[in-house]
């Protein structure tokens, strides 16, 4: 039986300084969800600005019941303020986009229906042609975008956009943190929710303001996206990695330091001129192989005992039960 929500769309918009776009983007929202028939909630969650921005929703949350606000004292990031915004979200489908007028309402109901009607858990949108620079943005984006694909295995060509539609059970599931925004496709696929699929969007130039993210996202971006890996791959089963590694150092660093014995006892049985082992840096690098190997294996052994005694059992993703 399909769970019944009080709201069919719930439209997060997340902003840090972007007072000058809000009523045009209201505006714009409110024309788009009238136009469908649309019961849905506007949530918008400003992280921390100080142009007046929150003031400006609290004006416009006075002139239309379907807006509710959320402040945050200081400024914490765009993942926080989408978890906060999936905290209260109470739609059937949840909606992200920003708040800088990039986005376009108009690829919302669309959305929708690929979520309601195609049966998907996640519809990301795909800006195949953007409004950016295209040195500083388009190729960054490209390389960045056909890296997470490979690592992650998901085939989405824009994995950064803001745009994106998820069923509510999505949300309420994953946990963003950090700055893992980025990534929620990711986090939705190791939750086990594997429907997901992208979307063409139109994507526009600036209006108003400047972009509050530089180069140094995708620099940033690459780093979060090998921590996520490591830790959806190895975080459950860490001895997986440091065991395997360690005892692949150990055996490498045993087999050469036995090689370099046994060819000098050899060597010494047929009176044949031998230089000592010790003498040998070789040697050396054997025995550092050997301490890392230990020392891997032992800290792969004590991450599992951390995991296996802190692991919440009651955390697992449950489809449905009786």
């Amino acid at each position: 039986m399909e769970q019944k929500y009080p709201k069919d769309l719930s439209i997060i918009v997340c902003l840090y300084n972007e007072a000058e776009s809000l009523p045009e983007l209201v505006s714009w929202i409110r024309k788009v969800m009238e136009k469908e028939g649309y019961d849905y909630e506007l949530i918008m969650v400003d992280d921390g600005s100080r142009d007046g921005s929150w003031e400006r929703i609290l004006a416009l949350a006075g002139e239309d019941r379907n807006i509710r606000g959320i402040s945050f004292r200081r400024n914490y990031g765009k993942s926080a303020a989408l978890y906060c915004g999936f905290e209260a979200a109470s739609g059937r489908v949840v909606v992200t986009m920003d708040a800088d007028l990039q986005d376009s309402p108009e690829e919302i109901p669309e959305m929708y229906r690929m979520i309601t009607e195609g049966g998907y858990d996640i519809v990301s949108g795909w800006k195949q042609h953007r409004q950016d620079n295209k040195l500083t943005k388009n190729l960054p984006s490209k390389l960045y975008n056909a890296t997470a694909r490979l690592i992650t295995g998901l085939k989405l060509h824009d994995m950064n956009c803001g745009l994106k539609a998820y069923r509510n059970e999505v949300v309420k599931n994953i946990e963003v943190y950090g700055e893992m925004h980025r990534y929620i496709p990711y986090l939705a696929k190791n939750a086990g929710f594997e429907k997901i699929t992208e979307k063409p969007v139109h994507h526009q130039k600036r209006k108003y303001g400047k972009s509050k993210f530089g180069l140094n996202r995708f620099i940033n971006g690459f780093l979060d996206l090998l921590s996520l890996w490591f830790l959806s791959t190895f975080g459950k089963k860490p001895m997986h990695f440091f065991g395997l590694t360690g005892t692949l150092t150990f055996l490498a660093g045993g087999i050469i330091a036995l090689w370099l014995i046994i060819a000098k006892l050899v060597a010494q049985s047929h009176g044949l001129k031998f230089r000592p082992v010790t003498d040998q840096p070789l040697f050396y690098l054997a025995l550092v192989a050997l301490i890392i190997g230990i020392q891997l294996f032992l800290s792969g052994f004590i991450a599992e005992m951390i995991s296996r005694s802190s692991q919440d059992r009651n955390k697992y993703n449950i489809r449905e039960k009786f």
